[in-house]
C-alpha cells in the first residue's frame, strides 16, 4: 500500500513559514508584502479558488486586496486596471484568475501583469526565464509537485520521470523543473503511441491531464511516487483526480490524494511566490 503524500499538512507547513517571515519583512521594509487578486465574472469554481488564495493571505498575515469585476467588463479595462496595479509600489503580486470570460484574452491578460509582479509564473518573460535557466517566477502548481515529490525523501536525480500532460501552466513547466533536479524526463500526451509503455517505467509520474482515471493500476511501476493534478468530477460528482487512486495506492510507493494532494500546495507556493516578488522589488 503507497505511503500517501499528505499535501494539507505539508502546504500548512510551508504557510507557516512565510507568517513567521511577515513581521520580519514589515520591520525591516516597513509594509507587509501585498497580494491582489482579480476575478471576473462568476465562474462557481474560480469563486472558491479565490476564497481560498485570499484567505491563505489574510492566515499568514500578508495584506491582500480582491478585486471583483462583473462578467461584462471590457478587456481593455481589465488591461488598465492591471496597469494601474503594476504602477502601485504598494502591490507586489498581482494575480488574475482564469479562466476568463470568452470576450478577454488570456494571453493579452497574462502579457500585461508586469514581470516582476507576475505571482503565477505565467509572463512569458518569467516562462522564457524558467527554459534558460534564469532567476524567475515559477508556476505554483510545478513548483507544489516538485516540494511533494522531495518530501517523499527520494532523489531525483538520475531518476526516469515522465509526464502526462503537456499544457503550459502544469505539463511543461513542470518537466523544466524536474530536468533541473537531473531526473531523465518524458512528456506524453494525447498522441503518445504507447502510453503504458512508458508510464511502467517511470520511477516518478505526475499526471496532469483533467480527464478522470487516465492512469490505472497496470500502468504504474511499483513502489513510483505518482503526483495526480488533476482535479476532476466523477459520475457521482464527488471530486477525483486523473489517477484511480484505489487502485494505483495497491501498486505506487508514494501517491497524492484528490482533494488533498497538490491543490493545497498551489496556494502555499502563491504564498511563497508573493514573498519572493516582495523581495525582487
Amino acid at each position: 500500500m503507497a505511503n500517501i503524500i499528505d499535501g494539507k499538512a505539508i502546504s500548512l507547513a510551508i504557510k507557516d513559514e512565510v507568517k513567521a517571515q511577515i513581521p520580519e519583512l514589515e520591520a525591516k521594509y516597513g509594509r507587509k508584502p501585498c497580494l491582489c487578486v482579480i476575478i471576473v465574472g462568476e465562474n462557481p469554481a474560480s469563486q472558491v479558488y479565490v476564497r481560498n488564495k485570499v484567505k491563505a493571505a489574510e492566515y499568514v498575515g500578508m495584506k491582500s486586496m480582491l478585486l471583483r469585476l462583473p462578467e461584462e467588463t471590457p478587456e481593455a479595462d481589465l488591461l488598465a486596471t492591471i496597469q494601474k496595479l503594476n504602477a502601485d509600489s504598494e502591490v507586489d503580486g498581482i494575480l488574475v484568475q482564469l479562466p476568463l470570460p470568452k470576450h478577454i484574452s488570456e494571453d493579452k491578460v497574462i502579457d500585461a501583469i508586469a514581470k516582476e509582479k507576475d505571482v503565477d509564473g505565467f509572463h512569458v518573460l518569467n516562462v522564457g526565464s524558467l527554459w534558460i535557466g534564469d532567476k524567475c517566477i515559477v508556476p505554483c502548481t510545478p513548483k507544489g509537485c516538485i516540494h511533494l515529490i522531495k518530501s517523499t525523501g527520494i532523489d531525483i536525480k538520475g531518476k526516469l520521470a515522465v509526464v502526462v500532460g503537456r499544457s503550459n501552466i502544469v505539463g511543461k513547466p513542470v518537466a523544466k523543473l524536474l530536468l533541473d533536479e537531473n531526473a531523465t524526463v518524458v512528456i506524453a500526451h494525447s498522441r503518445t503511441a504507447d502510453l503504458k509503455a512508458l508510464t511502467l517505467q517511470a520511477d516518478i509520474l505526475v499526471v496532469a491531464v483533467g480527464k478522470e482515471n487516465v492512469v490505472t493500476a497496470d500502468m504504474v511501476k511499483p513502489g513510483a511516487v505518482v503526483i495526480d493534478v488533476g482535479m476532476n468530477r466523477n459520475a457521482e460528482g464527488k471530486l477525483c483526480g486523473d489517477v484511480d487512486f484505489a487502485g494505483v495506492s495497491e501498486v505506487a510507493g508514494w501517491i497524492t490524494p484528490v482533494p488533498g494532494g497538490v491543490g493545497p500546495m498551489t496556494i502555499a507556493m502563491l504564498m511563497k511566490n508573493t514573498i519572493e516578488c516582495f523581495l525582487l522589488r
